[in-house]
């Protein structure tokens, strides 16, 4: 999740973004597409969808042996609606939102569109994630590669061609890489627990990744800077998305409770930090500021980049932690102990 983070530090800060007028792309990163500076916030912050497929292949291998319940699907509204209008009602008051009939109608609603919205598209998914488990449960291991194989090679082979258009759908995207996490997951094989294989697949996508950046960079300016990770289904995204996935998986870490108090919170911390336009304003523009400190010496602004998403990381997670204990657990607590709930739970299963 901090690779989101930093994503969105330089995404979302105006960096880069349209004239208001012309609409042409400006900011430091497009004016300025050569320099150190720019090349060190690529390196930082071109990691976002690599960061979303890692995550939905935590999901996924999880999710796949595991049923879709009522009390988990109001879990997962409720992380939602809370912080949506938790924050609304924090920047209503402070003069980025406006009281608008569309951005009530937006807040209220559990869903506002299935195009490049994470958490729009994941609630969409993750309805769907039943009828996967159906397929995957169904299909042998043969049909199971060939379909991967099928869905990879359009998406992500033929996607990363230039020029090649393929249109793609989250959700439909969210369906690809849960079959690859459950395939790593029902069919384990020898290959798979090479910890020390995966940590140099790691390491030489990232720097192939890296090395992609500098050569587009300097050839294509910003337009095709971080082409090879600039979105989910582009083919270094993918690798170094499961070779790092697979590494992790393979590390002998212990139990944690650290760890896992962490892991619980990942997905509010995404809810938090990038909730709306009005608090990428505040946050981005208005307090870390990365444009104002685009001319800070290299050192000086990877330190301030690094610091900054490191500092809004771990105040999301102590929000989240906060929300957890006293809202969701007391919540819970009393969902459990009504027999009228454990009844539509049981006509549900």
């Amino acid at each position: 999740m901090m690779l989101i983070v930093a994503h969105h530090c330089v995404v979302n800060s105006g960096l880069i973004s349209s004239d208001p007028l012309t609409l042409q792309p400006c900011g430091p990163l497009v004016d300025n597409p050569f320099s150190i500076n720019t090349l060190l916030l690529w390196t930082i912050g071109m990691w976002g969808k690599t960061g979303i497929n890692c995550f939905l292949l935590i999901t996924g291998y999880f999710m796949c042996t595991s049923n879709i319940t009522l009390r988990k699907f109001l879990k997962l509204m409720l992380w939602i609606y809370i912080y949506n209008v938790f924050i609304f009602i924090i920047f209503l008051s402070c003069g980025y939102e406006t009281l608008r009939p569309t951005r009530m109608i937006q807040i209220l609603s559990p869903v506002w569109g299935f195009n490049v919205n994470f958490t729009d598209c994941f609630i969409g998914f993750w309805l769907t994630i039943p009828f996967w488990n159906i397929l995957i449960k169904n299909m042998t291991k043969r049909q199971h590669e060939i379909l991967l194989c099928l869905l990879l090679g359009m998406y992500t082979i033929l996607g990363s061609v230039p020029k090649f258009n393929v249109t793609m759908n989250y959700v439909t995207w969210f369906g690809v890489i849960y079959l690859i996490s459950s395939y790593i997951r029902l069919y384990p094989h020898p290959i798979m627990s090479k910890e020390r294989l995966w940590m140099m697949l790691t390491i030489s996508s990232i720097l192939i990744s890296i090395g992609s950046m500098v050569f587009m960079s300097y050839f294509f300016g910003h337009k095709g800077a971080t082409f090879f990770v600039s979105d989910s289904n582009k083919i270094l995204a993918v690798i170094v998305a499961i070779s790092s996935f697979l590494w992790f998986k393979n590390m002998n870490i212990s139990y944690s409770k650290l760890i896992n108090t962490i892991g619980a919170s990942t997905f509010g911390v995404l809810l938090i930090h990038a909730n709306s336009n009005a608090m990428r304003q505040w946050l981005w523009k208005d307090t870390v500021d990365c444009v104002g400190h685009y001319n800070l010496p290299p050192f000086q602004l990877v330190l301030y980049i690094l610091l900054s998403v490191v500092i809004i990381f771990i105040v999301c997670t102590i929000i989240d932690i906060i929300r957890i204990k006293l809202v969701e657990k007391p919540f819970f607590r009393w969902y459990d102990n009504k027999p009228r709930f454990l009844r539509m739970q049981a006509l549900l299963k």
